[in-house]
């Protein structure tokens, strides 16, 4: 089972080089690919450091920002193998052994896809014991096709795949993080701009799918995981 990582990154000169350190080298790991989408505060350069120094880690540069789904299909076009993990670039408290723990249910043959749960999901997620837009998962590539992630809204990828394991009726496994935590917009980009980026990501779930459908959606992968 090789494995593609797939990070794509917007701003994130601040927080990408803590990801990297634990990718970088991942034994479990065949490629790390960074998707810099756009960004203007040196994110591609500090991850072009890395690669200039471990051979499986590439970065491709997009020349404008075009959102996390175009980065993220960008990458699965670029990737090599038939699996895919895919990671927020902003993470903190990650480490080797958290990758280790998404990787080990598909790996083993006990499930098909994993999805983190992490330490700050939504309350409200971490109540039903799913994170439904975490953007931390080992997926199969072949239900990802880079044209149809590019008809997609900015944020519209998490709820896709969703879709995708729900038509599929493939098992997930849910991987508690509580050591990993995900940094609010607010906190990365002021509270105004913060809310106003989760206000667009909301748009985009709803634009992706109904809204009648993310109950429906909630409730097929908690029958789906194992």
């Amino acid at each position: 089972m090789k494995i593609s990582c797939l990070i794509p990154a917007w701003n994130e000169a601040a927080r990408i080089d803590d990801v990297l350190a634990v990718v970088a080298e991942h034994p479990e790991l065949a490629e790390v690919i960074v998707v810099d989408d756009g960004s203007t505060d040196g994110t591609a350069e500090r991850a072009e450091a890395v690669a200039a120094r471990v051979a499986r880690l590439r970065v491709i540069r997009l020349g404008v920002n075009r959102g996390k789904t175009q980065a993220v299909a960008v990458g699965v076009a670029a990737a090599a193998h038939d699996w895919l993990l895919l990671l927020d670039a902003d993470l903190q408290g990650l480490d080797a052994a958290a990758v280790s723990a998404l990787v080990a249910p598909v790996r083993q043959r006990r499930a098909d896809a994993a999805i983190s749960l992490r330490r700050n999901a939504p309350w409200p997620w971490r109540r039903v014991g799913l994170d439904f837009i975490s953007g931390e998962r080992v997926v199969p590539r072949a239900i990802l096709d880079p044209a149809a992630l590019q008809g997609l809204p900015r944020f519209g990828l998490e709820v896709h795949i969703n879709r995708a394991l729900i038509e599929r009726g493939l098992r997930l496994a849910v991987v508690p993080w509580p050591q990993v935590r995900s940094p609010l917009k607010s906190e990365k980009q002021g509270r105004w701009r913060g809310w106003r980026s989760d206000l667009r990501m909301v748009r985009d779930i709803f634009d992706t799918i109904p809204v009648h459908h993310v109950l429906r959606q909630i409730w097929s992968l908690r029958r789906l995981a194992v």
